[in-house]
């Protein structure tokens, strides 16, 4: 069965110059999937150029477009032809496996949560990103969805971000860690120190605190937090490579001999990058709704914007949605785990 994936090609801070070349880009590395490009016609089929006969390729014209300053809630009542909305709306009717939006993230989770409900057992959407760590990656939610969390969301949290993993990276046990003050058991506001006791208790792969330094050192596959504490911590981690590769650039630019080093060391200076790089990381999930919505930065150029959509593709084709729906069914049905909110 075709995968197909709805492409909100109006949002973001560039629109269609960037989402339409993802888009063809996207196709030539994944032959089997069908892309549906929702925005203005006589503005998305000139950039198609020659794909514009392309069976995978077919567009939905959208007459609206929600502002990336634009009020969530004003977006959802307002606009119902806007590019962000009709793109999710072929999720919800069934004609499109996941949708990808660079546009206005409170609008996109509004949007989202409004039309396509959440799934049974879930109260609140969590937004879900990889982030670079030494030995690869981790995954981390929430990432600024919700400012205030119950213990039971951040069980619920723990649930979906491992079935994520488990089911994209095909490990059987992730291992799940809550982000804390300290590792020890005691440290922590009441909340985190409640939901710490429920993911152990849980059947989850739970390893305990993690500090903040744990997670670009690899310790958990999925990390635990509520929206804000999630929120501060990439944005901080963000602001911090931005400003070492600042640096490095002003400092390798101070005289001729550190030019000199720099050439010396621009393999190592390329690789460093390139392992880093932001944009591979591209495209946060918003986990616990009854389909698949993928977030992409605003400011994404096309490489970023392609792995956003190839993250909404590999959740289709492994059935994230269906695995998180089976766990939570099975830990709502187990003696061993009373959580009434689940």
């Amino acid at each position: 069965m075709k995968t197909r994936i709805a492409i909100d090609c109006m949002g973001g801070d560039h629109g269609p110059s960037v989402t339409v070349p993802a888009a063809i880009q996207f196709l030539v590395g994944h032959p089997a999937a069908h892309l549906v490009l929702v925005g203005k016609d006589d503005i998305l089929r000139p950039l198609l150029g020659s794909h514009a006969e392309d069976a995978r390729i077919r567009i939905v014209h959208a007459t609206e477009i929600v502002g990336m300053d634009e009020s969530p809630a004003l977006a959802l009542r307002n606009k119902k032809d806007s590019s962000m909305r009709v793109a999710i709306n072929l999720v919800k009717a069934g004609e499109a496996d996941a949708c990808v939006s660079a546009g206005n993230t409170g609008a996109l989770m509004a949007i989202s949560r409004f039309v396509l409900k959440m799934l049974p057992g879930i109260d609140r959407p969590a937004i879900c990103a990889p982030l670079p760590t030494v030995n690869g990656h981790t995954h981390m939610l929430d990432l600024g969805a919700n400012v205030d969390c119950s213990p039971e969301h951040l069980l619920q949290f723990g649930i979906m971000g491992a079935m994520l993993v488990s089911a994209m990276e095909h490990k059987d046990r992730p291992t799940v860690g809550i982000l804390n003050i300290g590792a020890e058991e005691i440290k922590g506001n009441e909340v985190v120190k409640a939901a710490a006791e429920l993911l152990r208790a849980s059947d989850l792969n739970f390893i305990g605190n993690v500090e903040g330094d744990g997670i670009f050192k690899g310790e958990a596959d999925v990390i635990v937090c509520d929206g804000f504490v999630g929120n501060v911590a990439l944005k901080t981690s963000e602001g911090l490579a931005q400003m070492l590769a600042s640096s490095l650039r002003s400092e390798f630019k101070r005289n001729w001999l550190t030019k000199i080093a720099a050439l010396i060391a621009i393999s190592v200076l390329n690789n460093f990058k390139k392992r880093f790089d932001h944009r591979l990381y591209n495209g946060a999930i918003l986990l616990g709704l009854k389909g698949i919505s993928v977030k992409s930065h605003g400011s994404a150029d096309m490489l970023a914007f392609g792995n956003a959509i190839s993250r909404a593709y590999d959740a289709a084709e492994n059935q994230v949605l269906e695995r998180i729906a089976g766990r939570i069914a099975e830990m709502a049905s187990a003696p061993t785990l009373a959580v009434e909110n689940i």
